[in-house]
């Protein structure tokens, strides 16, 4: 039964090395490259940095207060009575809560800079995949990869390029890269 299991698949692997194989056609292009390219992402990412720097000073400022009630509770709890001294504790673990609270609120995973950037960098890049999707269909491309992102590319030979493609089919090709063969 073994033996059986064993020539059969022998046989398919053998079989499958046989089969003509199509050779497809790839293609790159450099997402990094293109964003950049385009002014509305750069609006975009000068919108979030600027919110994103509006937050972090609010949190600097909440974190400036609670320094100093915490360094004034150092030096004033050897004179407090117990119950005060536990009732300026609280209040400065509250606040240490409502900072850790306000930073995931605006930082977090699902936070408000998540979802801000969602709405304004997803409209750019659904248009990018779908100039993608157009040109791949164009050229009878089967893959497409992004050398910015964590693709691993030993080498890319210019001439498979398409960002600029993707550039100009957005409507932005004002911005060729040079060397481009």
């Amino acid at each position: 039964m073994i033996k059986n299991a064993f020539f059969a698949t022998v046989a398919l692997l053998l079989l499958m090395a046989f089969q003509p194989v199509s050779a497809q056609k790839m293609a790159f292009v450099d997402s990094e490259y293109i964003l950049q390219s385009i002014p509305e992402y750069a609006d975009a990412q000068a919108q979030l940095d600027e919110l994103s720097q509006q937050w972090q000073t609010e949190i600097e400022i909440m974190i400036a207060e609670v320094d100093k009630l915490y360094k004034t509770f150092r030096a004033e709890s050897v004179l407090m009575p117990a119950d005060l001294k536990q009732q300026k504790q609280d209040e400065i673990l509250e606040k240490e809560k409502a900072i850790r609270d306000l930073q995931k609120k605006y930082f977090g995973q699902e936070g408000d800079l998540f979802k801000k950037r969602e709405e304004l960098v997803q409209p750019i890049q659904d248009k990018i995949f779908t100039a993608i999707e157009t040109i791949s269909a164009s050229r009878n491309l089967g893959m497409v990869f992004d050398k910015a992102g964590a693709v691993t590319m030993m080498y890319a030979n210019v001439k498979y390029d398409i960002s600029d493609d993707i550039l100009d089919e957005l409507g932005y090709s004002f911005n060729t890269r040079k060397n481009k063969k």
